[in-house]
């Protein structure tokens, strides 16, 4: 389970933590993400790339059908892809830390048509434990009680955030939208 929350920050590259709202509030950032990598395996049936990121995280992608490249991807390719993820980051004061949490199966249940396109859903609840602001640091810790720094890119999304706060991230990567020779 941790390496899937390292797996969360390392593949992302840049997910942060957005800006916190009240917990009946949560706030949602959706964006398309590059990640070049080394295809490491394919599924032809389902259209599912396995990407081996260069610091040796595993990583799978759904390649749609009017991604013509994926019928010329073989193993061992160097590939820059571009994908779909969400951040959904809500304030639960009364929750307990977690574990990271596959919920995949869950929302694919529930996401109709377009559940092919939804490659994985992790879920934790974590507190926040300290804030640097100057440089853009939250340090937070989940159920295992190990303290997690995370650089914040946008420093602004810090605003609202204070130690203390227990807080439920949603972090979900969806479907391919490109897959070209590496650069």
């Amino acid at each position: 389970m941790r390496s899937q929350l390292i797996a969360i920050a390392v593949v992302a590259g840049t997910v942060a933590f957005p800006a916190l709202a009240a917990p009946d509030q949560p706030n949602v950032t959706r964006r398309e993400s590059v990640m070049t990598a080394k295809v490491d395996d394919i599924d032809t049936f389902s259209r599912t790339v396995t990407f081996r990121t260069p610091e040796g995280l595993l990583s799978e992608i759904h390649v749609p059908p009017e991604i013509r490249q994926f019928d010329d991807l073989r193993r061992g390719d160097i590939v820059t892809v571009r994908f779909i993820e969400s951040v959904i980051v809500q304030v639960r004061p009364d929750a307990k830390p977690t574990t990271v949490e596959d919920t995949t199966a869950e929302a694919r249940a529930g996401a109709g048509e377009q559940a092919a396109d939804l490659l994985q859903q992790l879920k934790v609840t974590v507190v926040i434990d300290d804030i640097d602001r100057q440089a853009g640091i939250v340090v937070y810790r989940k159920d295992d009680n190990m303290k997690v720094a995370r650089a914040v890119l946008d420093r602004r999304l810090l605003e609202g955030l204070k130690p203390g706060d227990r807080v439920e991230v949603t972090y979900t990567k969806s479907r391919a939208i490109s897959v070209e020779p590496g650069r």
